[in-house]
């Protein structure tokens, strides 16, 4: 087998790829893991900023979304038992779209299908090999059968466990991690929306989260100890704790409702420098990885590919690398802004060690800053919505 731009992993990042080489008239080719059931049943978050919305509607895949997306144009941030809306149309002039990342896949899988995409599902055994020569080679199992091919590019789309980032020698490159002392007890649920927005909400137990996925189904999470065990957790824990991290002086009150999926997120940062060796190059979690407090996931790999189709785009059409070339530098200039952003997020919403009352004050006092500052509400709206890509 043989294309121009081998893409190793069919998520969000590897698919949005694939599409925005066709888009330009590059061949490519994506190898999944995963059957296609599998992938598009994973269910996942999925606040995509204003530039994110706009580029799926830009190349054509973006209708469902714009029919059963939720358009958000602010979010709520409680403390102190009070909740204050940070209005981000009114402050920055853009909005957020909820929509599942899970659908987003879906979209991008029928759109590279329906224009004659080559997807190969459930490729087992991908080893990457050759990255310093002009001719990479992946090579994987299909059906039994042991396959090969070739092509100019690699694109690791392949997430934090892949096969693509080791590829990079540890002597050329540095990795830079921070893991954090606690998670997200995260739960689905079959009920109506509790609020029309996101709730971020600091509380003497810890923090808390409400989303949502769709009018009839919701996200929740709270923190906890990323050790904890799931079957600790009865449903009728689950809404105690909830109720009480989220109550507030308004008379306003959680919607309950039939508990259909439980999971427990780890919190970790993660950035390897470069993203790119030789004829490979990293795109979204396979380069780094953000705490979700700042709904940075998806909008960073979707950055990424941008800049990445971009710069295949200019070699393919006059043979010169200067984007390839600075791929690593475009790309890292924002996603370090990002994880400045979600760090300083889960900083100011997490209990990180419940006997810290200095801290806590702290942290309160932070959001008293931010709740009622213009300048500082407009710094949050800024970088939650999205900032340039470069």
């Amino acid at each position: 087998m043989r294309t121009q731009v081998a893409i190793v992993g069919g998520g969000p990042a590897g698919l949005l790829l694939s599409h925005l080489l066709h888009l330009q008239g590059i061949d490519s080719v994506v190898l999944e893991r995963r059957s296609r059931e599998e992938l598009e049943a994973e269910i996942r978050a999925g606040v995509l900023e204003q530039g994110t919305a706009d580029l799926l509607n830009e190349i054509g895949v973006g209708e469902r979304m714009m029919e059963e997306g939720a358009r958000h144009r602010g979010i709520n941030l409680q403390f102190g038992g009070r909740r204050h809306r940070i209005d981000f149309h009114a402050l920055v002039g853009r909005g957020i779209m909820l929509y599942g990342q899970h659908e987003v896949v879906k979209d991008l899988i029928a759109a590279r299908l329906a224009a004659g995409g080559k997807i190969i599902f459930e490729a087992e055994g991908v080893g990457v090999r050759d990255l310093k020569s002009e001719g990479p080679r992946v090579l994987f199992r299909k059906d039994g059968e042991e396959e090969e091919l070739s092509c100019d590019f690699v694109a690791g789309c392949d997430g934090f466990h892949g096969v693509c980032r080791p590829c990079i020698p540890e002597s050329a490159c540095a990795t830079y991690e921070r893991r954090y002392p606690f998670g997200w007890f995260g739960i689905l649920v079959k009920a109506p929306r509790s609020s029309e927005e996101l709730i971020y909400c600091l509380n003497e137990r810890g923090f808390a989260l409400i989303s949502t996925r769709s009018p009839e189904i919701q996200r929740m999470y709270f923190q906890c100890d990323p050790e904890d065990d799931v079957a600790n957790w009865p449903d009728e824990r689950i809404w105690e704790e909830m109720h009480a991290r989220l109550a507030n002086d308004e008379g306003w009150d959680l919607i309950e409702g039939e508990i259909i999926q439980k999971g427990i997120v780890q919190m970790r940062s993660f950035v390897i420098e470069p993203m790119q060796y030789g004829r490979l190059f990293l795109a979204g979690d396979a380069a780094h990885i953000v705490p979700p407090t700042g709904a940075k996931g998806m909008n960073l790999a979707v950055g990424d590919v941008r800049v990445l189709s971009r710069g295949l785009a200019e070699y393919y059409s006059s043979g010169r690398t200067d984007l390839l070339d600075a791929y690593t530098r475009t790309c890292l200039g924002r996603v370090w802004k990002a994880q400045r952003f979600s760090w300083w997020m889960t900083s100011m919403l997490h209990r990180f060690h419940q006997e810290d009352e200095f801290r806590y004050r702290l942290q309160l006092a932070e959001l008293d800053y931010v709740t009622s500052s213009r300048a500082a509400s407009a710094s949050l709206a800024e970088n939650y919505t999205g900032l340039p890509v470069e």
